[in-house]
């Protein structure tokens, strides 16, 4: 019997890839994972080696890993120096709902399972377009506010906003879909105040969200959304994590929250 000629021993600094390699059926190719890691619940008994800015490299190094994989500039120091210490190192900069199905690809051909990330592929893309066609029986398209983080306030990265259309809802920062970076989308109170919002969806990284904060917000009592009560919160975990978990209860819950506020056509 031939060897398993690819990797067997892959350390996942961020969840999505975690959740990829399970879901295509190579769990136990995972070696170590983020600390943020909750799905899937199997893999948090895995050992834990990094957060999202810092990593344990002495954890790493006992892991003898064959391959690591990241994610974002944000993780570009770590990465840098696992190069340095001689360890293959691949990190993916996803921003869109295409760069994230096209991800799972590439995961999928570093272990050999590019037929079985097709079909998985297949029943995300399947996933949305059903939620699309839920969307298109809306009565209207609420103006929703994604809120990354509270202070600054920072708007939805690119797959938000692109998740929220496609829940039916229209992002009120369209211009700011494309900024890569959270502080190229730092947005005024008083500007999210003026564009009205029917619908708060936050996101606080780390953090649970305090709607109270939202509701005492200066200049805010008027917003559609605080005066219907039609804030809402999404764990990070779900949604600011690109990959499946986005793309599936994320994207559900966006669906709910928006569709709650638009209603159904008559």
């Amino acid at each position: 019997m031939k060897p398993d000629p690819y990797p067997q021993r892959i350390v996942c600094l961020t969840e999505e890839t975690t959740e990829t390699l399970y879901l295509l059926g190579e769990g136990d190719r995972v070696a170590g994972v983020s600390g943020y890691t909750v799905r899937p619940p199997e893999a948090r008994h895995k050992p834990r080696v990094s957060a999202f800015i810092n990593a344990r490299f002495d954890k790493i190094e006992a892991l003898h890993p064959d391959l690591i994989l990241g994610f974002s500039d944000l993780q570009a120091d770590i990465a840098a120096e696992l190069v340095r210490r001689g360890y293959p190192v691949m990190v993916f900069n996803q921003r869109s709902v295409a760069e994230i199905l096209q991800t799972i690809r590439i995961v999928a051909g570093l272990v050999g399972r590019t037929e079985r990330a097709e079909a998985l592929v297949a029943e995300l893309e399947r996933g949305l377009a059903s939620v699309r066609a839920r969307a298109s029986q809306l009565a209207r398209r609420p103006r929703v506010f994604f809120e990354e983080w509270d202070t600054p306030l920072i708007s939805g990265i690119r797959w938000v906003e692109e998740l929220v259309e496609i829940a039916g809802g229209d992002p009120i920062f369209p211009e700011l879909r494309d900024a890569k970076l959270g502080k190229d989308r730092i947005v005024d109170p008083d500007e999210v105040a003026r564009r009205a919002p029917d619908v708060i969806v936050a996101s606080w990284c780390g953090k649970a969200v305090r709607k109270e904060r939202i509701r005492a917000r200066p200049g805010w009592q008027d917003v559609p959304a605080v005066r219907g009560d039609q804030i809402f919160e999404i764990k990070s975990a779900l949604i600011l994590q690109p990959g499946p978990a986005a793309l599936t209860d994320g994207l559900r819950q966006l669906q709910d929250a928006i569709s709650l506020a638009a209603g159904p056509k008559n």
